[in-house]
């Protein structure tokens, strides 16, 4: 199963104003829209980040090259990115002239944060460091924006360390909550032999019965990542087999 991290970082949407409090912004006053400034990829269990913005690349080349890699991928993993990232990356497509790229599954990390835990913020920067697993780059403020719209070089330079940065965060904390992230698509719909649905670890350890309303199922608890499942085939099942 191809896994794919991703992190995009966008410029602002930029309008005029009257004022700084409570005001509603019509349509007519957006003078440009928000777009990617860059973003960066990795497949897990990989050591190469693949980088683009539009400061090395043409936006349409840039954005060509996400493209492929989602193309490829069978599953998503980023941190907010059902509401941000992936429909920003959509909006791009379409106004570029992409199709769609070939369906994947997105597993966001922030969702899972949210119904599993009860931090006392969800921001990626706190969870990590709570999770004593680094922290993300610092950086300038909207300052770094700014100067990466005016074609400031070093502020480009901080962007791809903090961009990048991020991805790497993300897959030290997705390794860490793999056993805990509800609804993670299958490895075992992707291997011929029965694996940890979560890790796709061939080595687990029999622990009693899964009982479900009306049948239940040998559990098993996965000794690479932690994650519980259950057999396939209930317990009358298997009895019925062997006796034929």
């Amino acid at each position: 199963m191809k896994i794919l991290l991703l992190d995009i970082e966008t410029a602002p949407n930029l309008a005029y104003v009257w004022g700084l409090w409570k005001e509603n912004i019509p349509t007519a006053r957006i003078v440009n829209n928000g777009y990617v400034l860059c973003w960066a990829a990795k497949w897990h269990k990989k050591s190469q980040v693949q980088w683009s913005s539009i400061h090395t690349e043409r936006p349409r080349r840039m954005l060509q090259r996400i493209h492929t890699m989602l193309n490829q991928a069978d599953v998503v993993v980023h941190y907010n990115g059902k509401s941000f990232d992936i429909p920003t990356l959509n909006k791009e497509f379409i106004t570029h002239g992409f199709t769609p790229p070939a369906p994947y599954k997105q597993v966001d990390l922030l969702s899972a944060v949210r119904s599993q835990f009860r931090f006392p913020s969800n921001k990626l920067d706190y969870v990590l460091q709570t999770l004593k697993l680094g922290q993300k780059v610092r950086h300038t403020g909207f300052e770094m924006w700014v100067q990466c719209m005016a074609g400031d070089k070093a502020a480009w330079d901080l962007m791809k360390e903090y961009n990048i940065g991020d991805v790497h965060g993300l897959e030290r904390l997705y390794e860490k909550m793999l056993p805990w992230i509800p609804g993670h698509p299958s490895h075992g719909a992707h291997d011929e032999t029965v694996v940890c649905p979560q890790c796709g670890g061939h080595h687990y350890t029999r622990h009693g019965y899964r009982v479900l309303r009306l049948y239940k199922y040998p559990r098993y608890q996965c000794n690479g990542c932690g994650h519980w499942f259950r057999d396939t085939r209930t317990v009358t099942q298997k009895k019925l087999q062997r006796f034929v």
